[in-house]
Parts: structure tokens; sequence; C-alpha cells
């Protein structure tokens, strides 16, 4: 009789693992830890800044992007930059008020000349700055001897020109050759400004190929300070005026 009990208890035990092991095997897998990597989102690809041309007025006189032409005139017409400097580079008349530039142009203008002197190219200042007063008379000579339609091509009215805001100058070769005539486009220094003043804040503001943006003839030697910011953006765009880059009026009359 105790045999017989033992045996079946021992039954019950083998039936109860039995049970045991079928209820593991069939129930449903617990959710895995691992995501599957193909189900996986991938990164978003991070998007680039876009430029902000709020960053500087258009129309201050006294910001590094105030956009000066025919239809938009310096307000007030009087209007003189404060913290003019002679840049201690070469110059076309030395210590002469008109070499002055606005302190961070001159500073620009010194990095810029001492990087080309490093590869050869000897560059010198002919013309800075021009107070409303020097535009009046140098205006007036053009007109004098070309009459005033011609004179418009080529020099800007009083109230109206780059030169007053201290951030332009005109860059002409240490030699003298080709100063201030189309052909320094063509020279070792002129393919050089062409080339590479843009690192150090400028723009070439009247190229040939926009004389009916900008109003004026080419001038190659013409630079106008904006800031590294600026200027490498119009050149990654392939933007040469400051009236296309910002959507601003200009055109050849007043």
């Amino acid at each position: 009789m105790k045999s017989k009990v033992m045996i079946a208890v021992a039954l019950i035990v083998v039936v109860g693992s039995a049970l045991r092991v079928w209820k593991t095997s069939s129930a449903p897998a617990s959710p895995s830890n691992n995501t599957n990597s193909s189900s996986t989102t991938p990164p978003q690809a991070e998007q680039p800044a876009v430029f902000d041309k709020t960053t500087h007025s258009t129309t201050d006189p006294s910001s590094l992007w105030v956009v000066v032409n025919k239809k938009h005139p310096l307000t007030p017409a009087s209007y003189a930059p404060n913290d003019l400097v002679i840049p201690n580079v070469a110059q076309r008349v030395p210590g002469n008020e008109s070499m002055q530039l606005r302190h961070e142009a001159a500073a620009a203008t010194e990095a810029m000349f001492g990087s080309a002197a490093k590869q050869n190219i000897s560059l010198m200042i002919s013309s800075g700055y021009r107070s409303y007063t020097y535009q009046v008379n140098l205006y007036a000579s053009y007109v004098h001897k070309s009459g005033q339609a011609e004179a418009d091509k080529i020099s800007a009215r009083p109230g109206h020109s780059e030169h007053q805001t201290g951030l332009a100058f005109d860059v002409e070769p240490a030699s003298q050759n080709c100063e201030i005539l189309p052909c320094f486009a063509d020279t070792a220094e002129g393919k050089w400004i062409k080339a590479e003043s843009y690192k150090y804040g400028f723009i070439i503001r009247y190229t040939p190929d926009k004389v009916d943006v900008t109003g004026y003839s080419s001038e190659p030697w013409h630079l106008r300070y904006v800031g590294i910011e600026l200027a490498t953006e119009m050149h990654n765009q392939n933007i040469r005026t400051l009236e296309e880059f910002f959507g601003i009026t200009g055109g050849d009359s007043y």
C-alpha cells in the first residue's frame, strides 16, 4: 500500500512539472529591450544656419551694411564717421585726410595688405574717406569736364558716395601701374584683390556685369568693407551687389 502511495505522489509531481513547462513554452514572449536597427529613426541632418540679414541696418549711415547708391543717400547728408584713422599701409598721399578709414575697416586693410605682401603683391591706398564737402567739389569737377550725364556714370553726387561712410577705398598697385584704370583688373594686384579680398571683409562694389544694378561703371579698384561674415556669404552665394543681396533698389537714376 505504501508503494502505491509513493507511485501516485511521483506521478502528480511529474504531471505538475510537465504542466509548468507547457505553460512557459506557450506564453507570449516578453518585449525585448533591444530595438530593431531597421526600425530605429535615423538622426536628423543638422540644418545649415540661415544668414541673418537683420544683424546690421542697411540705412543707418554708421552701419557696416549701409547701402548707399543713387536711390539711397546718406541721412543726414552731412554724416561723418567718428572713428576715422589712417591705416598703417602705403598711401598715395601719406597722412592726408583722404587716406582715412573707419577703425574696423582700417584694421582689415592692414591685415589684407600684410597678407598680400607675403605673396609679393604690393598694394597702396589711392583714396579713402571723402567728406560731403570734398564730394561737392569732386563731383562739380566731373560735371564741368564732361557734363552731368557723364559725371553721374563715374562719380556720386554729394551725399550719395560710399567714400563718405569711411568704409570704402580705392586700391592700386604700389607701382601705380594701371592706377584707377580698368586695366587694374588684369594686373597681378587686381587679380589678387578679386580672389582674396572677401577673406578680409571686402567686396568689389562696382563690377562690369552689374552696372544696371549699382548705377556706376565698373571700378575693379573700389573696395567696400562689409565685414568678413557678409563678404563671405556673398562670395559663397556668388552675389556681387549689396542691392541684390538685401533686395534694395538701385539703378542709374537719382
